[in-house]
C-alpha cells in the first residue's frame, strides 16, 4: 500500500476517529492531499462514510473518518503463533485420543456453518456443497467424477500450512471435516504436508456412509 494511505490507516487505528485537519496536521500535508487519500481508502473498503462532528461554535462542519473492520486486515497479527501454543499446551495436557476427539469437535463446528445438504442429496450434489464451503475458507477445493466411477474432492491449499508442519494431527481435522461434508467416510489418497500436489478424498460406491449418530444435523 502506498506509504501515505498506509500512515493514514496507522492513524485512525491509534486514535479511532479523526478529522481531515487533524489528520494534514500529523501528516504535514494539505487538507486537499488529505482528502484525496481518503477518498481512495473510502473506494477501497478501508474507511468509514465520513460523519460530521458537532462544533460548540460556528464555522465549517467537520467531518470524522474512521476505519472499516476490513481494514483491520492491514495490521499485523499473531495468530500463527498463538496456535501453535494453543495445540502445543492442548496435546501436552491431554491423551492423543482425546486430542483427536477436540479435533473432531472443532471439525463438527465447522461443518455447521456450512448448508450441508440431507442425507438423500446426491452425491454431486454433496460434493459441490463440500466444495463451496471449503473454498470460502480458502481451501481451494474442487471435485472430479472419474472414469472408474469414482469421485476425487482435491484441495490445493492448507490455510494452517504452517501450523500443521508442527502439528500433524490437524490432519485429522481436515478429514473429519470434509467426512462430514460429504456424509461418508472417504479415503485419503494424498496429503499436502506429505509433500503432495493436494489432499484428495476418494468416495466410491462402496465408500461407508456416516451413521446417523456420526452426522451433524443438517440445517433446517
Amino acid at each position: 500500500m502506498q506509504a501515505t494511505r498506509q500512515r493514514i490507516l496507522e492513524l485512525l487505528r491509534d486514535a479511532r476517529v479523526l478529522t481531515v485537519e487533524e489528520l494534514a496536521e500529523k501528516l504535514e500535508l494539505t487538507p486537499v492531499t488529505v482528502r484525496h487519500h481518503l477518498d481512495i481508502l473510502k473506494t477501497e473498503g478501508l474507511v468509514e462514510v465520513p460523519e460530521v462532528r458537532r462544533r460548540d461554535a460556528p464555522g465549517r462542519p467537520q467531518y470524522t473518518f474512521q476505519l472499516t473492520s476490513a481494514a483491520l486486515a492491514f495490521f499485523p497479527k499473531n495468530y500463527q503463533s498463538f496456535t501453535n501454543l494453543m495445540l502445543n499446551e492442548i496435546s501436552e495436557s491431554v491423551p492423543p485420543d482425546q486430542m483427536e476427539r477436540i479435533l473432531g469437535g472443532v471439525a463438527e463446528r465447522m461443518a455447521a456453518e456450512a448448508s450441508i445438504p440431507g442425507p438423500e442429496a446426491s452425491v454431486e450434489d454433496r460434493l459441490q456443497a463440500a466444495v463451496n464451503y471449503l473454498n470460502s475458507r480458502g481451501y481451494v477445493a474442487e471435485w472430479q467424477h472419474e472414469h472408474d466411477g469414482s469421485y476425487v474432492l482435491r484441495t490445493h491449499n492448507c490455510p494452517y500450512h504452517e501450523v500443521s508442519r508442527a502439528h500433524g494431527e490437524l490432519c485429522s481435522l481436515d478429514l473429519h471435516l470434509v467426512s462430514q461434508l460429504l456424509g461418508a467416510h472417504p479415503d485419503r489418497h494424498e496429503r499436502l504436508s506429505d509433500g503432495g500436489t493436494c489432499c484428495a478424498y476418494v468416495i466410491r460406491v462402496d465408500t461407508p456412509a456416516l451413521t446417523p449418530a456420526e452426522r451433524i444435523p443438517a440445517p433446517q
